[in-house]
């Protein structure tokens, strides 16, 4: 069990939970993630670890209410318990000097750039970080991206807030005036897609933070495979960091495509249970 001593909500729908997970803490490092189940006959959730904290035994997870089970999650309050909270898994970044890093989040990706961005910079690189969202509102953890960034850019879809566009529009413009020896892009699938066509013809290494379907997270379902350099990975043991220019992304979001259907059953299910017991509260 790992309790929550802290809750917040960062934007609509998305919430920020601070966990008591001691031996999580102790070994996390950036770019590694957790999968946490939150009573026995729920679902198996992976989520990247936004930050940690080896001193108090905390690990800091940060979600957005898309389906049922982040959802249910997002109706636990500090003092609440978690069943399951699984981890450090996966593969940490590479954490050395390369130069100059370009960090890029994108709406809930701005979350697990921060450790990564944070760790890269505690090595000596310059780091010039770009995040973005649909709108204002949408935003979150500017300053704290701000304390371990040399360059912080903002960049909102509808231009209600930073530069109106897209994280690719800014990322272009740093290319073509500066030498960038590294990028790492966290968010939506297209947005990483999108990021690593844009500096393959500069020739700069682009690593991507992949969130396909995942259940054991031990690579022993093989829910998770993902194909870089035209062989089969498994993105819980062999990533979830790959290389942006070797990635099928394509066949990715396929493969993210296939349970829309039950996930949206499942959904409407719980809501409706949801607002009966509501309605019967009420009575």
């Amino acid at each position: 069990m790992a309790k929550i001593v802290h809750k917040e909500v960062l934007a609509p729908q998305i919430k920020l939970m601070v966990v008591e997970a001691p031996w999580v803490a102790q070994k996390a490092k950036a770019g590694q993630f957790v999968v946490l189940r939150i009573h026995e006959r729920g679902e198996r959730v992976p989520l990247t670890i936004a930050d940690f904290d080896p001193s108090q035994g905390t690990v800091t997870i940060i979600f957005q209410e898309v389906g049922k089970s982040t959802m249910l999650l997002g109706t636990l309050e500090e003092g609440d318990e978690i069943l399951d909270f699984v981890g450090p898994l996966g593969k940490e970044i590479e954490e050395r000097n390369f130069g100059h890093v370009v960090c890029i989040g994108g709406g809930v990706g701005i979350a697990p750039t921060y450790p990564k961005a944070k760790a890269l910079k505690e090595k000596g690189n310059f780091v010039t970080s770009i995040i973005g969202a649909r709108t204002k509102t949408m935003l979150f953890w500017e300053e704290k991206m701000q304390e371990v960034s040399d360059v912080l850019l903002v960049t909102t879809d509808d231009g209600t807030y930073g530069e109106k566009g897209f994280v690719t529009h800014v990322l272009e413009r740093v290319l073509q005036k500066e030498k960038v020896d590294l990028v790492i892009a966290v968010g939506p699938v297209i947005m990483m897609k999108m990021v690593s066509m844009v500096t393959k013809p500069h020739g700069v290494k682009t690593l991507v933070s992949l969130n396909p379907i995942m259940v054991d997270g031990t690579g022993m379902c093989g829910c998770c495979r993902v194909t870089v350099d035209g062989k089969c990975k498994f993105t819980c043991v062999d990533g979830p960091v790959f290389d942006g220019h070797s990635v099928n992304f394509d066949e990715l979001m396929a493969r993210q495509r296939i349970y829309l259907e039950e996930e949206q059953r499942a959904l409407d299910l719980w809501l409706t249970e949801q607002a009966k017991e509501e309605a019967f509260r009420v009575v």
